[in-house]
């Protein structure tokens, strides 16, 4: 569970339930500064002299505000439409693509007027019929370390489980799901869990739980019937990558239960990066490892227009061999969506 180190409550954020339950949460915890801001400045609240410094205390940092537009942004190929409920990540992975979406906003915010954002779901669901519409709730944020005391997410599962049409998912590398067991999502949520051997947890994920703890709690999920599926991501190729990945995967089958309610998903994703997003990787971790070595990969341009850097294309194939080997292997009945 994240416990921010301050708290900033934005303008009529306490006119909702859930950022008064957000209030009533934290007000007695002497580790939580909580802040009232009278209108919508975020950015002077957050100490920070250097990109850095501010990056650190931002993900200290806890936003409490409404989301204003009701728009919502598409999110293909993984669903429809994003679900606004959240922004932001505690975690700092050094290779995130939030450091260069959310650069300047690394800080977890948590939007209260739920019953708004869901009922704009439902506007969308209907006008959509008779097709079924899906809805993401981590395109920009990973949602799990603030649900013990949102409930938004629990919320939204209950939402779509009434839906006829209305589908949910989500995935996250942390493991505060106890709250969602008893939740009645009716097999309309599907929950995902993002993996990684325990080298590149230990060298680029911190402030993550282990991959241990994040397949418990991807049992726990399992167990209690929903859909669930696995983020391999990114891939990274080093001495012995086979054998890590390989032991992830016989860890994940020994862990799951025996009997599976529905069949698990996986997608792999081979690790990529853009120049921005080096720079703004660089600045922030300026002692990071990561393998950004821009002649020892291939540069080509993606479906939104930007290049970006990835592996060479006997490397991307050696990944695509290994993962379509090792994963039906151990899980017959799993389904491979994309290997890149």
């Amino acid at each position: 569970m994240f416990v921010p180190k301050r708290i900033l409550f934005l303008k009529r954020s306490l006119e909702y339930e859930t950022g008064r339950r957000i209030y009533e949460f934290f007000k007695g915890n002497e580790k939580t500064e909580i802040i009232m801001v009278a209108g919508n400045e975020i950015k002077s609240s957050i100490p920070g002299d250097d990109a850095a410094e501010y990056y650190r205390h931002g993900k200290r940092t806890l936003v409490v505000g409404i989301r204003k537009g009701l728009k919502f942004q598409s999110c293909k190929p993984s669903a429809h439409y994003q679900l606004p409920l959240l922004s932001g990540c505690i975690g700092q992975c050094e290779y995130c693509y939030l450091n260069t979406n959310l650069g300047d906003k690394p800080y977890m915010r948590v939007n209260v007027n739920v019953d708004e954002i869901l009922d704009q779901a439902g506007r969308i669901i209907e006008e959509r019929q008779p097709e079924i519409t899906i809805f993401e709730g981590s395109a920009t944020s990973d949602p799990v370390p603030v649900e013990p005391y949102t409930h938004s997410l629990k919320q939204a599962i209950e939402y779509f489980g009434k839906t006829e049409k209305g589908r949910f998912r989500f995935v996250t590398k942390y493991t505060d799901v106890d709250t969602l067991i008893d939740a009645d999502h009716r097999g309309h949520t599907e929950i995902r869990f993002t993996l990684n051997t325990d080298r590149v947890i230990s060298d680029f994920e911190n402030a993550t739980p282990a991959m241990s703890k994040r397949i418990e709690a991807a049992r726990k999920i399992i167990s209690a019937g929903y859909p669930a599926g696995f983020l391999i991501a990114p891939v990274f190729l080093y001495d012995n990558w086979q054998e890590d990945y390989r032991n992830l995967l016989l860890e994940l089958k020994d862990v799951l239960p025996q009997k599976i309610p529905y069949p698990v998903t996986f997608e792999v994703i081979s690790h990529r990066y853009t120049s921005r997003a080096k720079n703004i990787i660089t600045r922030i971790f300026p002692e990071t490892k990561l393998p950004m070595n821009d002649e020892e990969r291939t540069f080509k341009y993606g479906q939104f227009g930007y290049g970006k850097y990835t592996y060479r294309k006997e490397e991307l194939e050696g990944i695509r061999s290994f993962f379509k080997e090792e994963i039906p292997a151990l899980f017959p009945e799993g389904i491979i969506k994309y290997i890149i």
